[in-house]
């Protein structure tokens, strides 16, 4: 009943779309949720890349209203416990996904593959699935994150899941036997959480979840993150 009525209190007194600047159904997963951790890397250049990508103006996170509401219960869920979500990625425009699929292209350049693909042939990135000229991301409600501690010594750090996000090798697979059984646990804790929550995981990230009543499962959107 309680996570019913905060949800519907913050439905209720969300400052929606204050700057006009979003489609209908988009919201900052901050006014959603407010105390949400947030490590969004494509507006840096800690990321495969090396910089900060396009169509990315702002430290700011979007996401379908459908997909905020599922993860506020998420949130909810893994406070009752000490946890908390830490979100990477959601809204992904087509701008930056072009940004990827020129990077790609570009094998001379691998400034950061010894932090995100250093087993990958950077040759091998779109045959191997790593890029692609679409991306569920810019459909608006598909997000990336992991688990991190609320409390005690260990507050703010992510649990081990065996990789890094963004991380390019069969060890970032969920179903990877090669990790410890403790970091097991850990992505099962979290794909369970998702699942429950209204999502599915995708088979080669462990961190990757779309929700699956997405609102626009056809639709791929280019309208910036600012």
């Amino acid at each position: 009943m309680k996570v019913v009525f905060t949800l519907f209190f913050l439905l209720n007194n969300l400052p929606f779309n204050p700057n006009g600047n979003l489609p209908d159904s988009f919201v900052y997963l901050h006014d959603v949720i407010p105390d949400i951790i947030m490590d969004l890397r494509y507006f840096s250049s800690d990321n495969f890349v090396g910089d900060t990508i396009d169509g990315y103006y702002a430290d700011k996170c979007i996401i379908s209203m459908e997909a905020a509401i599922a993860l506020a219960k998420v949130q909810y869920e893994l406070k009752t416990s000490g946890y908390g979500i830490k979100v990477f990625d959601a809204y992904r425009p087509q701008e930056a996904v072009n940004h990827f699929v020129r990077w790609a292209k570009d094998i001379q350049d691998i400034r950061m593959k010894a932090k995100y693909y250093p087993e990958i042939d950077k040759r091998l990135l779109f045959k191997q699935g790593y890029i692609s000229s679409k991306s569920g991301h810019s459909r608006g409600s598909t997000v990336d994150l992991t688990i991190i501690y609320l409390a005690g010594p260990n507050k703010g750090e992510e649990l081990d899941m065996g990789t890094p996000w963004d991380f390019f090798s069969p060890l970032s697979w969920p179903s990877s036997m090669e990790v410890s059984v403790k970091q097991k646990a850990n992505r099962m804790l979290l794909q369970k959480i998702m699942v429950r929550n209204g999502f599915k995981q995708l088979k080669e990230e462990w961190w990757h979840f779309t929700l699956i009543d997405e609102p626009f499962p056809g639709t791929y959107f280019n309208f910036p993150v600012e």
